[in-house]
């Protein structure tokens, strides 16, 4: 795998240290602002509503340069956001700045999955979006214990300076470990022309389903801390070990989808989001029971956000592996962790505790029937999706369907149809 693979992954996990820092410096950050609890979780909420609204706008308008230049702009404007949220005196100065930084972190984002799949043969590029996202893993599972740990011996806005140093060594090292590419994005014509591919009814239920997986996994997740200390019975000390547990079941979860992502895409997704509907069920009947309980979280990990490689793959076969398309999917997946938390507070108020993790069961099983007329058709694995030029102009004798089984796309406004 080559080195810049890497190299991106140490910048999407700089990125999202930054997004999950405030939930661990809640308290600290509401003495500091003079805000309340509430007000700062609307800075987790405004980040994410950054993300899926700007994200693909920042992207268009970093589309002509080549990697090197778009990836120092990107870095640039995201450590401007995280010094704004180091400097920041009042609660309106953090909001803005959490919106930069949420933008930022969305293009890059699209980006860093665009430039592994340039950097890597084909035959493994699921791989290689797993090594990339493992940023995202890890973060879950390093990042967020350790800017906690930062602020609450140094300060909160000691963990927003770490994060600044952080980006400015990673960008460095990218900068200089990144091979000459050709420009990741397009503009003029070729823009326009990319903007078709989203005429594609197709593409829609693609990105639906992406949200649908990660909405029920965040609508556990969101509140897994109430959970284990208030139905389980799990003692506050314990619960962030056990949330270190879920990050590393995470980081195991997506090395192994990253491995099976070529040849399974569908087929991964099916069983993934079958096995959460089952260890969220489970999780909502058995809460109250420790042992069950945990394992049933820790299924979660492993099968719940560790579906972005094959959801990925999936995406970029649907279409092409564009920055665009890559950016846009992020933000279908960021609307899944709004919907996820968002709604499932919403039960909680309604209906308890275990309420948000009977919407995660509801919510994977709807992304199950989102799948289920492609894994019908999809019959045996392949060793190797075809290429969009291929896909485009079959050789003769050639039967012209999709690795995942999915029928040929022969509508002018289909997309690439790989």
């Amino acid at each position: 795998m080559p080195r810049a693979v890497y190299l991106l992954a140490l910048g999407i996990f700089a990125m999202v240290t930054s997004e999950f820092a405030v939930a661990g410096l809640m308290p600290q950050m509401a003495a500091g602002l003079g805000a309340t609890i509430s007000q700062i979780g609307y800075l987790i909420t405004a980040f994410a509503v950054a993300m899926t609204v700007g994200g693909p706008f920042l992207t268009i308008a970093v589309a002509r340069l080549r990697p090197n230049p778009a990836l120092t702009a990107l870095f640039v404007i995201f450590l401007v956001g995280n010094v704004l949220s180091a400097v920041s005196g009042s609660y309106p100065a953090m909001l803005v700045a959490r919106v930069i930084t949420g933008v930022a972190s969305q293009a890059f984002f699209g980006l860093a999955i665009s430039l592994a799949t340039q950097l890597t043969d084909e035959r493994v590029r699921g791989r290689a979006i797993a090594v990339v996202l493992n940023g995202l893993m890890v973060g879950t599972l390093l990042g967020l214990p350790l800017s906690t740990l930062v602020g609450e011996h140094l300060g909160w806005r000691a963990t927003f300076w770490a994060i600044s140093a952080l980006t400015v060594l990673t960008a460095l090292a990218t900068l200089v470990g990144l091979p000459h590419l050709e420009r990741a994005g397009s503009d003029g014509a070729e823009l326009r022309e990319e903007l078709k591919v989203f005429r594609n009814v197709r593409l829609w239920l693609v990105l639906s389903t992406s949200t649908l997986i990660i909405g029920a996994t965040f609508s556990a997740f969101s509140y897994l801390s109430p959970i284990l200390t208030q139905v389980t019975g799990v003692g506050e000390g314990t619960v962030p070990l056990l949330l270190i547990a879920y990050g590393a079941a995470t980081v195991i979860g997506n090395t192994v989808v990253g491995r099976l992502a070529d040849r399974y895409t569908i087929g991964v997704q099916v069983w993934g989001l079958a096995l959460n509907l089952v260890f969220l069920t489970g999780f909502a009947l058995l809460a109250h029971l420790s042992v069950p309980a945990v394992a049933f979280m820790l299924g979660i990990g492993l099968v719940g956000v560790t579906m972005n490689p094959a959801m990925t793959t999936r995406v970029q076969r649907t279409t092409n592996a564009r920055p665009l398309v890559n950016t846009v999917h992020s933000s279908f997946i960021t609307l899944g962790v709004i919907i996820g938390s968002s709604i499932g507070g919403l039960t909680i108020d309604a209906y308890g505790l275990r309420a948000p993790l009977w919407l995660g069961a509801a919510l994977a099983a709807l992304g199950l029937l989102s799948l289920l007329p492609e894994a019908r058709l999809r019959s045996k694995p392949q060793d190797l999706a075809p290429s969009r030029a291929t896909a485009e102009q079959p050789a003769p004798g050639h039967r012209d369907h999709q690795l995942d089984g999915s029928r040929p796309q022969t509508s002018p406004s289909s997309g690439a149809g790989t």
